[in-house]
């Protein structure tokens, strides 16, 4: 290889020089941390960019560098605080999530694949053949689980737990939260959304097998196949009371119209006197 000497003459150093660029290691680690930014939009969002940089010790100014360029990308979204979410007075603070095209950027495996295999179950074997796969499918997932022996607000919250880590174990990214007098089953990823936005009854039968496990009624709240940040689903803890309003059967029974005998005559009655 020819170089140029300091006088302007070509030298020849007899050998050439590797001039590949090379990935830095800030590079690489600068990966590594929108990673974890991502994995905790995905699992904890809306979050605060305080929240951001307390949980993986960043800097503000490291945090907001990440969260500009995943937004100028479309992967993340920002939106203020609800009122009751606000801690201290002031401004709410701005809380931060994936938006639809971050998580379809964390891989959607055999999407087109899927989707074709289903429209064309639906064609030969109809509505039925659907709805029985979505529940063999969900029927894997929760497999190992016993269904709620007894229904107490403990038992309950953690069979719910118990729940949500079997679909996590399924790449659903999922976790459970208190929220009032219930318990909520978050996931926060579902790696079939594109395919349930055709076939609702994928997320019916997760609904389903939730309310068969816990033997009580449970509440869809939102969907990511629906353009929801994640799945929700609602579990009541408390058993409501049977309302007053609805009498029992035996208050509700008809007075008995027959003809009592009235005492002869002459006979005495139950006060000692005599019938006139």
């Amino acid at each position: 290889m020819k170089t140029v000497g300091l006088q302007g003459n070509e030298v020849n150093t007899g050998r050439e020089r590797d001039v590949r660029p090379s990935v830095a290691p800030a590079a690489a680690g600068e990966g590594h941390t929108r990673a974890a930014v991502v994995q905790l939009l995905l699992e904890e969002g809306p979050i605060t960019a305080t929240a951001i940089g307390r949980r993986l010790g960043l800097s503000p100014a490291g945090v907001r560098r990440h969260l500009d360029a995943l937004i100028e990308s479309g992967e993340a979204r920002s939106a203020r605080s609800a009122p009751w979410q606000q801690q201290g007075r002031g401004r709410p603070a701005k809380q931060f999530q994936l938006t639809a095209t971050g998580r379809g950027r964390l891989g959607h495996a055999y999407d087109d694949l899927a989707g074709a295999a289903m429209r064309q179950l639906r064609e030969l074997g109809g509505d039925k053949a659907v709805m029985d796969f979505a529940r063999r499918r969900v029927g894997v997932i929760i497999s190992g689980i016993d269904r709620l022996a007894r229904s107490t607000p403990s038992a309950t919250a953690t069979k719910a737990e118990e729940i949500a880590e079997a679909f996590n174990d399924a790449g659903f990214a999922a976790t459970t939260r208190e929220v009032g007098s219930g318990v909520q089953i978050c996931q926060h990823h579902c790696p079939v959304s594109h395919v349930a936005e055709e076939f609702p009854e994928l997320c019916a039968a997760e609904l389903e097998a939730v309310r068969e496990l816990l033997g009580t009624h449970v509440q869809r709240l939102a969907t990511i196949a629906n353009g929801d940040c994640a799945c929700t689903t609602h579990v009541p803890l408390s058993v409501p009371p049977t309302s007053s309003a609805h009498p029992s059967p035996a208050s509700t029974a008809q007075p008995d119209t027959r003809t009592v005998a009235q005492p002869a005559a002459g006979a005495p009655n139950d006060s000692g006197r005599s019938a006139e």
